[in-house]
């Protein structure tokens, strides 16, 4: 289909014209934009960019943007064109802020950011904590505080009486407040 048979279709019936051409180059549309987005972009991304070629292309062509020769040529700068355009927009690319810029300098962490972090700090001390007590003590911290298993659950899991199990989670929860308060500065 060229420029020139388009316009004489779509000045009698638009939605024809349009339909048309949709009809002949959408496979080719979606092969070149396929091509340039399959590494970073989700099918409704590449369907979306798609359309938007497309409501280019009918936006061109219905305001005599392009000569009445073959429209593949035009049609494919376009798909290529906005193909890169969301490449960089859904990679991040299409705006880079610079280490050295003053808009750097204005960017602001979450409120939360710090006491997750602090939290993220503060379990892994607590694991270290608890596997510094040992064996069978750190497993029976981990079964009975962090899996909320009962005393009689864990004994049967080690072998072990529950009032046993009981006895070690109590001494290993005192040495565990006393590592953490003297490691923290509070004791």
């Amino acid at each position: 289909m060229t420029g020139e048979q388009f316009r004489s279709i779509y000045a009698d019936k638009p939605e024809k014209a349009c339909r048309t051409l949709f009809d002949e180059y959408c496979k080719y549309v979606y092969a070149v934009v396929f091509s340039k987005l399959r590494s970073t972009a989700a099918p409704e991304d590449i369907e979306e960019c798609v359309s938007d070629v497309f409501a280019e292309v009918f936006f061109g062509l219905a305001h005599g943007k392009t000569d009445e020769r073959e429209l593949k040529p035009y049609i494919s700068v376009i798909a290529k064109r906005r193909a890169v355009n969301r490449f960089y927009s859904l990679s991040g690319q299409a705006e880079s802020l610079s280490l050295d810029s003053e808009e750097f300098g204005k960017l602001e962490a979450d409120a939360d950011t710090e006491v997750q972090t602090e939290q993220k700090l503060l379990g892994r001390e607590l694991m270290e904590q608890i596997n510094a007590l040992g064996e069978p003590d750190s497993t029976i911290v981990i079964e009975r505080y962090y899996y909320e298993h009962s005393s009689a659950e864990i004994a049967e899991k080690l072998g072990m009486k529950p009032s046993a199990v009981r006895m070690r989670a109590a001494r290993a929860k005192s040495r565990l407040k006393k590592a953490l308060g003297k490691k923290n500065g509070t004791l």
